[in-house]
This record gives C-alpha cells, sequence and structure tokens, in this order.
C-alpha cells in the first residue's frame, strides 16, 4: 500500500513537472506592427535566442501586425493569461495610467540615444511597476523611430496646420498637443492610413521615417516636416498570471534577453532614421522642411504646463531629459 502511495505521489510529482515544461515551452508574443518593421524582426531575434538559450525548453512564437487583435484586444488577453507577452505602444498604457502620458511629451528627448538613456532611468524604470496593477509584468521598453509630420499641401508655418485633420493615435497626451497647434487630431487604425492619406480623407499623418517609406505613404505627400518632435515609446509586457507560473530561472533569461533586444531597438534607430531619411531625399519629390520646437510657437509650452498636472512624473523626466542633453553637448 506505501509503495503503491508513493508511486502515485511519484507520479503526480512528474506530471506536475511535465505540465509545467509543457507551458513553458510554447509562449506567444503579439505585435501590430508588419514583418518588415524592426519591433517583429527584433523579436523574431529574441525568439530565436531564447530558443538556443534554454535548449530548446521556450519556444517563443511571434505574431506580428496585428494577427492576435488590436492592442486593445492583445492587453485583454495578457490580462486573462490568454496571451503570453506582446511588444504594446505605451499609448495603450497611458490610457489607462497617467503617467505613462509623460513618455508622448513634445521635445522631451531629441534622438534614440538619449531616448536610450531616459528609458534606462530611474523614473521611467519604476513607472514599469505601474503596470502590475494591470495584470502585467513590464520587462523593459523599446521605441519606433522619432515622430515627422507629412502633410499633402505644400507647408511653410505651423499656422497653415490649422484646420489639418492629422492622423494620431487614440491618445489624449497626443491629441491634446495637436489641439494646441491648432490642427484636428483624427485617430485612425493604421491599416487604413494609407487610403485615406491618398484619398485626403486626412491631410496629415505623425510617423517615423520608416513607416514614410516603407509603407509608401511618402508618395502622396508634398511636406515633410523633419521635426523629431516626440518619441514613440513601446513596453514589452508579459501576462502576470503566466508569469507566475514559470520558473524563477526562465524568468531570468525571458527578462534578461527581452532587455538586450529592446535595447538594440532603440539603439537601432538612429541608424534607421539617418537611412530612411536619406532615401526620401534621394528618391522622393516631397519638400523637407526642417523645424525644432520654436516651429509650433506657444503650443509646446502650454502643453507642458496643462500635462506637468495631469502626469505627475512628467517633471521629473523634463529634469533627466535635460541631464541627458546637458551630457550630449
Amino acid at each position: 500500500m506505501k509503495r503503491t502511495l508513493c508511486s502515485l505521489l511519484k507520479s503526480l510529482v512528474i506530471s506536475s513537472a511535465l505540465i509545467s515544461s509543457s507551458f513553458a515551452a510554447d509562449l506567444r508574443l503579439g505585435l501590430i506592427t508588419p514583418p518588415s518593421h524592426q519591433w517583429s524582426i527584433s523579436a523574431n531575434e529574441l525568439a530565436q535566442e531564447l530558443k538556443e538559450k534554454s535548449n530548446g525548453e521556450i519556444n517563443l512564437l511571434v505574431f506580428p501586425s496585428g494577427q492576435l487583435g488590436s492592442e486593445a484586444q492583445m492587453l485583454q488577453q495578457l490580462q486573462s493569461g490568454a496571451l503570453d507577452m506582446a511588444f504594446l505602444v505605451a499609448g495603450e498604457i497611458a490610457n489607462r495610467r497617467p503617467n505613462y502620458a509623460a513618455l508622448f511629451a513634445p521635445y522631451l528627448v531629441d534622438t534614440p540615444a538619449e531616448v536610450s538613456q531616459l528609458l534606462q532611468g530611474p523614473t521611467a524604470t519604476k513607472m514599469l511597476e505601474e503596470l502590475n496593477s494591470l495584470g502585467l509584468v513590464g520587462l523593459g521598453y523599446g521605441m519606433a523611430g522619432m515622430r515627422q509630420i507629412l502633410v499633402r499641401q505644400d507647408l511653410q508655418s505651423a499656422d497653415q496646420l490649422k484646420g489639418k485633420k492629422i492622423r494620431t493615435i487614440p491618445i489624449e497626451p497626443e491629441l491634446d498637443f495637436w489641439r494646441k497647434v491648432g490642427a484636428a487630431p483624427t485617430p485612425m487604425p493604421l491599416p487604413a492610413l494609407y487610403d485615406a492619406f491618398a484619398n485626403g480623407q486626412i491631410d496629415g499623418m505623425q510617423i517615423d521615417f520608416e513607416g514614410s517609406w516603407n509603407v509608401k505613404y511618402i508618395d502622396n505627400a508634398k511636406t515633410v516636416l523633419h521635426s523629431n518632435h516626440m518619441m514613440l515609446p513601446m513596453v514589452a509586457v508579459a501576462s502576470a498570471r503566466k508569469w507566475g507560473q514559470m520558473s524563477a530561472e526562465q524568468k531570468e533569461l525571458i527578462s534578461s534577453l527581452t532587455s538586450k533586444h529592446l535595447q538594440q531597438i532603440i539603439l537601432a534607430y538612429e541608424k534607421i532614421d539617418a537611412d530612411y531619411l536619406a532615401q526620401i531625399e534621394a528618391n522622393s519629390s516631397a519638400k523637407i522642411l526642417t523645424t525644432d520646437r520654436a516651429f509650433f510657437g506657444d503650443s509646446v509650452d502650454t502643453w507642458y504646463e496643462e500635462w506637468r498636472k495631469k502626469s505627475p512624473v512628467l517633471s521629473q523626466l523634463e529634469s533627466e531629459a535635460a541631464a541627458i542633453k546637458a551630457q550630449t553637448n
């Protein structure tokens, strides 16, 4: 009887281990960018390295192009445990946690190198802890290219943006920036953007050089405002439900390798931005107008006055960004 009971217990332990191992073997990561985008490329490189470093134990399956739904839908899947990991534009978090709105501050940082330092700084790192209350584990930050502006019309000044329909993502700090500029911010899903710009449903968009060229938005633009006026931060997250089922070794491997590839994403954009700008300059008929904070007049200062109250960490991020710029200069 004792031997039978021991055998049964041993069998249950083995079965439990197999269940845990089976769970850990196949993880899914969702993101909205197409396969050609740097986020998708880096996600696949992360998957390959995870498989190699775990001796095949961790098999990360990457689903680009919104195959698993919109970012809002993926967030729900992460919270329920139906999805394991995702690269999310931080705007989806900013809609739920006001501190994340500060990452969309205009002219907070000017280059990917500055973005890298700011997002690894004490304030941004501390902000990752806020994700726990959303049922997420924050693994770190990435970014897309610095934000530029494409418009269908010939443009000389910010006054000519007044009343123009500018495509944005549906987050309040970005919408508010464009309202203060005097434009009509127009949220729109990314898949609908090309046709809307081509047929004049919208007058312009906030985009990076990578997307401008790869998706051919540039073909319908007469003016490119080379503004570098915002970063587009990305947050790499894991489902807290699934994370709690992983071993300490698995968590450490996923955390360290994800952090490594996120850093590579950010730093890659220094060259990506420069390369695609060169492509546009050489092959597009669009006029390129280089602008700075002063181009937008009082709009930026007014934005900061209001959002320092709405997003408590903004002042801290401003101080850190100023220190980073001082070191750079």
